[in-house]
């Protein structure tokens, strides 16, 4: 049985809408079996690809995002947000992408920002006036920030596969994530010129200083997260469990946590690590048999035939992977693409930091388009909206992102600049 086979079968499975993780688990298991290979050695290397320090960061991760989402601190970024950027013309589309890019300092992940701020974002800005599908698109594409932005799960999987620094390719995509928002930021402005009647009411003092004592405690969050990486004082690993003990302190001290709901958050967060767990370990056997088939040097060999142009072939490699993020869940997709397309960019002298943020925004995007489109049907359920209905609003916010993506791919520099200032 052929790598080709192998990937025929993961195809008709995703058609047939088998489950991620098990349409690359069973093709695998077939062309171990048919190869004479042992199941053991099967099982053995998909628990190795998960059997690592590194990745334990996903489950503190996301504890602190579902933490952050059933302690209120959405609410209070959401006010303070509102206190400072609602006097503006459609100011609520700016309040928006801002508490995406605040809630996304202690998220990491689009399904959970959007899961959050959807219930509350979106009918905050119908009920005052602005279009529902502008809403849903908006807060679709700025959740968006929360995986490109450390605390970034997406950047840990690729940093564990691609053996690169995790702390680099944070400090990496920080300016990544500003450039997103503001790309949509600028879409908010050119949508919002022709409507004076969307400004909110100038809040009172006492409003601004409320709503700014009441966001200090989760700032600190970032603070220790991200300041605490890159200033070294802690292993993202280490950052995230000191993370998750913060804001679950918050939550007791704010009185929105008691067993019940820390028997939840615990619940929510054991099912969403086991969910990305068995997609590591599935696509790591994959990664296996990819590399047995020798099929990295095989596209290697065609791509440095059909061009020696790094550019040519970082184009060659968004449209590939936008076209897969389509179909395939980011973190399966990751696992996947990177092994094969990693050390392909390395021959062309593509920096692995550089290249795995292109890899991440390019699978972040794929989020907004079906078939698949998690954030469309997260935030279908939690407004809904049928998902068609939340594509329609959405479509028009990918011309910024895929703007972004462009400058991302031709000017490298913007992505490496705070990694060698930083000296990581």
């Amino acid at each position: 049985m052929s790598a080709g086979l192998v990937i025929l079968g993961i195809v008709v499975l995703l058609a047939l809408r088998v489950p991620i993780a098990f349409a690359i688990l069973a093709p695998c298991l077939v062309y171990m079996a048919s190869s004479g290979q042992s199941s053991g050695l099967a099982l053995r290397t998909a628990a190795q690809e998960i059997n690592s320090f590194p990745l334990l960061a996903i489950p503190l991760f996301i504890m602190v995002g579902v933490a952050a989402n059933h302690t209120g601190i959405a609410d209070r970024i959401f006010a303070f947000a509102q206190v400072l950027l609602g006097r503006v013309r459609a100011g609520l589309g700016y309040v928006n992408i801002g508490v995406s890019v605040g809630f996304s300092w202690v998220s990491g992940t689009a399904l959970a920002d959007v899961a959050g701020m959807g219930k509350m974002q979106v009918p905050a800005m119908t009920d005052r006036g602005y279009p529902r599908r502008f809403a849903l698109g908006l807060t679709a594409a700025s959740s968006l920030i929360s995986p490109i932005m450390p605390p970034s799960i997406p950047a840990i999987v690729y940093a564990s596969v691609a053996a690169v620094s995790t702390a680099a390719l944070f400090a990496a995509a920080v300016v990544p994530a500003f450039l997103v928002a503001t790309g949509l930021a600028i879409a908010v402005y050119l949508w919002g010129r022709k409507r004076p009647e969307l400004v909110e009411e100038r809040p009172t003092l006492a409003q601004a200083r409320t709503a700014t004592l009441r966001v200090l405690g989760p700032l600190g969050a970032p603070v220790i997260l991200i300041g605490g990486i890159l200033g070294g004082f802690f292993t993202p690993t280490e950052a995230a469990a000191v993370g998750a003990a913060y804001v679950l302190a918050l939550g007791f001290l704010y009185r929105r946590l008691n067993p019940r709901s820390l028997w939840r958050i615990t619940v929510e967060t054991a099912t969403t690590t086991a969910s990305i767990a068995i997609v590591l370990a599935a696509s790591g056997l994959l990664g296996w048999i990819l590399a047995r088939e020798r099929v990295p040097q095989d596209i290697a060999s065609f791509l440095l035939d059909f061009t020696e142009n790094p550019i040519v072939f970082l184009i060659l490699v968004n449209l590939v992977l936008i076209l897969i993020g389509t179909v395939l869940e980011p973190i399966a997709a990751l696992m996947i693409t990177v092994p094969v397309l990693l050390p392909i960019a390395v021959q062309f002298g593509v920096d692995p930091v550089h290249f795995g943020v292109i890899v991440i925004v390019n699978l972040m995007i794929g989020l907004l388009t079906p078939p698949i489109g998690g954030v469309l049907f997260v935030l279908g359920s939690a407004t809904r909206t049928p998902m068609h209905e939340v594509f329609r609003g959405t479509a028009p916010f990918l011309i910024p992102l895929l703007v972004v993506l462009g400058l991302l791919t031709v000017a490298p520099d913007l992505v490496l600049f705070l990694p060698r200032y930083l000296g990581l």
